[in-house]
């Protein structure tokens, strides 16, 4: 049991009620950088509670230690894709922990949100998610209690098309509303006319979808932490000769400690005299402001003004405004922040902040870079060109891990905030045994490789492992630049936008428009859930350009339709920002394309200059596909997907330039691989021999390779590992494998610590084996005479003693 739990229930059995905790504090998870989004921890030792969780929250949490298992609840200021694009991956997180119970508060499109989810496959289907409301009374628990605060705005000018609030986008109402989807499945494409039949006339059509989807409400938080009782003097109270260190003076304590005076031997004692004074209980605010269209429902609040007035008991701590700075510029927003009084802080998350939040990727980066520096380039950061707002109160702009205390003391604390430090992280790597003989080695190597790399096709691997998003490697997404101006995506798992940023920075706009198609495998929410950031921040990149905005082809299976049209009926807009081309259409020898379907081919294929663009289905889930590209110069790029080894990708990709496979579990693994329908690395390693492919590059690694694989006895020549923000052209072909001895040195330690694992592995294999041979013997010379039954039942139970001795 989490301790927080245990403390928990110890005081719940001991009848304390809701005498507050000695110790919360909130801290920055995300602090609003477009890639990253706002959002905040709140961490007390009864509680831990989450405020708005974008893409890449969930790894953020996982690199700096802030135990997703142990959440109680999630408060959502909005529902945006900016605020709730994380939550199907860390719903599937928290169920694969076994936490019994998390709460949902926010507003009321957050239960259609939570049902548009479940029709992603697997345990999401499954879950019972609990939503309270605003109309619901106040939450209350160990910690707080949490008032919902309803704000509706007016809408802004249709013209704005950029988003105003941190990684959020304002497109409701300026998706072109011509195309709502082609080539969706016909059941999807029906549900959407029947729901349209069943809603008011033409004339009205505008309000509903206005209604249902425009970012009218948002849910602000007021939270008041249970007041804390005084401290009890027992030094104090033994000079005045009461009992203390005896049971007589427990019930003393008690009710000294509950504002009560007491008589003592014939003298009366006040709780002044012997206690600290009680803390009434902080309070502090979670709002967001998305734009100025919601700064008068803000200003006008009468709940807010009431924590204005400057009583004790509503003296506001600390207000975090999840605010733009066209907000914070707002004179009736600045005057609003000075009614809180001097005694309040504020915190400020959005765009403009330059903080890093995984600097472990960038870490990993700086010393790959060391041993290629064109293959491995180092990281950037995507920085706001907007002016930051002047404030007439003081404002403390938003690092991730900063954090601000409530108790014991009212405080700001800098320690954990994240930095790179690029010079450490050098000497780091330089001084690892035999890392610069290796790379000198590799660098001389090298300079006898012809030098005729071509710039593209260039492939950058922005997510290289499988499942949820880690510290060093994020889930599944491929760039495959096939000019400078035409670039497609496979895949686009959670947080695929935060890698773009990070590995283009103030080129990220650009590489966003040149993105015309993605190619989705399959349903598991670890290849999709990033792909509404990518649509919405495209959108926003066309704009900020100032060029035409032009769909994105989605190659996909059709069952990804129902959700998308869940989502654009009762969230956000986005049925306008695809043309779509189902997988089942792209399968060689397939009769059933529509025309419109056809015409969607022939125009991808000619933006990429591409003979074809193919398919095939692998064995993995249901309905997952590989894909295959022909350019006209003749290369040719395979992408496995997930899968198992499968005849048909071996058929589709004969004679492939390069083959992107899957390769998630390490040789003698088989057993495991064949469980989750995936592949070892010698498995994909013969899949691309078979297909007789030029060269192999290995991905989707398990989170338990989070540095480096395993090598295989079938590493070769023609085989290579991907990294994410890995880098590779055609010609770096002969380069990649000589890469393999500087890496090893690199990461030598977590090679030490998993062939280990491997050997121990192995080792309870063959115990297991000799166990169930034992057994077996043991049957065979069973006889008839109870006698020779016992002695049988004897020699078994022995070895299994030895065994546990030796485990």
């Amino acid at each position: 049991v989490p301790r927080h739990v245990w403390a928990r229930e110890r005081r719940r059995s001991a009848g304390t009620g809701l005498a507050g905790p000695n110790t919360v504090y909130v801290q920055v998870v995300a602090a609003g950088s477009r890639e990253a989004g706002a959002a905040v921890y709140v961490f007390s030792e009864f509680n831990r509670y989450l405020f708005n969780c974008g893409e890449g929250t969930q790894r953020a949490m996982q690199e700096h230690k802030l135990k997703i298992s142990h959440l109680d609840s999630i408060f959502l200021s909005r529902v945006a894709w900016a605020n709730v694009g994380g939550l199907p991956g860390m719903i599937l997180t928290l169920k694969a922990m076994g936490l019994q119970r998390c709460v949902f508060l926010g507003p009321p499109k957050l239960q259609n949100y939570l049902k548009a989810i479940r029709l992603f496959p697997g345990p999401l289907k499954r879950m019972d998610l609990a939503v309270q409301l605003h109309t619901e009374p106040e939450y209350k628990d160990e910690t707080m209690t949490v008032y919902q605060i309803p704000l509706t705005g007016k809408p802004l000018a249709a013209e704005s098309t950029l988003p105003q609030s941190p990684g959020a986008s304002t497109q409701g109402g300026n998706s072109p509303k011509g195309d709502t989807g082609p080539g969706s499945p016909r059941a999807a494409q029906q549900s959407l006319e029947e729901g349209n039949k069943k809603g008011s006339p033409k004339k009205t059509g505008g309000e509903q979808k206005c209604a249902s989807r425009h970012p009218d409400l948002v849910m602000a938080f007021l939270c008041k932490i249970h007041p804390k009782k005084g401290k009890f003097l027992a030094a104090k109270a033994q000079e005045m000769g009461l009992p203390v260190g005896t049971p007589a003076i427990l019930p003393i304590i008690t009710a000294l400690k509950n504002g009560e005076s007491i008589t003592f031997e014939g003298r009366e004692l006040f709780p002044e005299e012997l206690c600290t004074p009680t803390d009434p209980g902080p309070v502090f605010i979670v709002l967001e402001c998305p734009h100025e269209g919601f700064v008068d429902a803000v200003c006008e609040n009468e709940t807010f003004r009431r924590y204005q007035e400057g009583l004790p008991e509503n003296k506001v701590a600390l207000v975090i405004h999840m605010t733009p700075e066209s907000v914070l510029r707002d004179s009736r927003y600045q005057q609003w922040l000075e009614r809180f009084g001097p005694g309040t802080q504020h915190l400020v998350l959005n765009e403009n902040s330059s903080t890093v939040h995984n600097p472990r990727s960038y870490k990993i980066q700086t010393q790959l870079n060391l041993i290629h520096p064109e293959i491995f380039p180092l990281l950037t950061t995507y920085q706001s060109k907007e002016e930051e707002a002047v404030c007439s109160v003081p404002i403390v702009r938003g690092e991730c891990l900063l954090k601000y205390h409530f108790r014991p003391q009212q405080e700001w604390q800098r320690d954990a905030v994240t930095v790179c430090d690029h010079d450490a992280f050098v000497s780091e790597a330089l001084d690892l045994p035999n890392f610069q003989t290796r790379v000198k080695e590799c660098k001389e190597s090298l300079s006898a490789v012809p030098g005729n790399v071509g710039a593209y096709p260039e492939i950058v691997f922005l997510g290289t492992g499988s499942a949820i998003p880690m510290k060093i490697r994020n889930v599944s997404s491929t760039l495959v630049n096939t000019s400078s101006t035409r670039s497609l995506l496979l895949d686009c798992g959670e947080g695929t936008f935060g890698q773009l940023c990070r590995h283009y920075g103030e080129q990220v706009d650009q590489v966003l428009c040149n993105i015309v198609a993605v190619f989705v495998s399959h349903m598991h929410t670890d290849h999709h859930s990033g792909l509404l950031n990518i649509l919405m921040e495209r959108r926003r990149a066309f704009a900020a350009l100032g060029q035409a905005f032009i769909p994105l082809f989605l190659v996909a299976p059709e069952q990804i339709m129902p959700w998308l049209h869940e989502y654009h009926n009762h969230c956000e807009e986005i049925l306008g920002d695809i043309r779509m081309i189902t997988s089942q259409s792209l399968v060689k020898g397939c009769e059933n394309i529509k025309p419109k379907a056809k015409w969607f081919v022939s125009a991808l294929l000619e933006n990429y200059d591409l003979a074809e663009f193919q398919t095939c289905e692998v064995q993995h889930c249901k309905n997952a596909f590989a894909c295959s590209m022909i350019h006209k110069s003749g290369w040719k790029v395979v992408y496995s997907g997930d899968t198992m080894p499968c005849m048909a990708l071996v058929q589709m990709g004969k004679n492939a330039t390069l083959l992107i496979h899957e390769a998630t579990l390490e040789d003698g693994m088989e057993k495991e691989a064949i469980e989750k329908t995936h592949s070892t690395t010698s498995q994909a390693i013969q899949t691309g021999m078979k297909m007789n492919a030029e060269f192999i590059m290995l991905n989707h690694f398990s989170q338990r390779y989070a540095k480096i694989p395993l090598f295989s006895e079938d590493f070769s020549e023609k085989v290579g590992i991907a990294f994410d923000h890995m880098r590779v052209r055609f010609g770096d072909f002969p380069t990649i494998p000589k890469l393999i001895p500087p890496l090893k040195a690199l990461f030598a330690d977590d090679i030490v610590e998993m062939e280990e694992r491997k050997e121990k592995r192995e080792m309870r294999l063959l115990k297991e084996t000799a166990l169930v041979l034992d057994e077996l013997a043991g049957g065979e010379n069973k006889e008839a005479p109870c006698q020779k039954r016992k002695q049988a039942k004897n020699h078994q139970e022995l070895p299994n003693k030895k065994l546990k001795t030796v485990n």
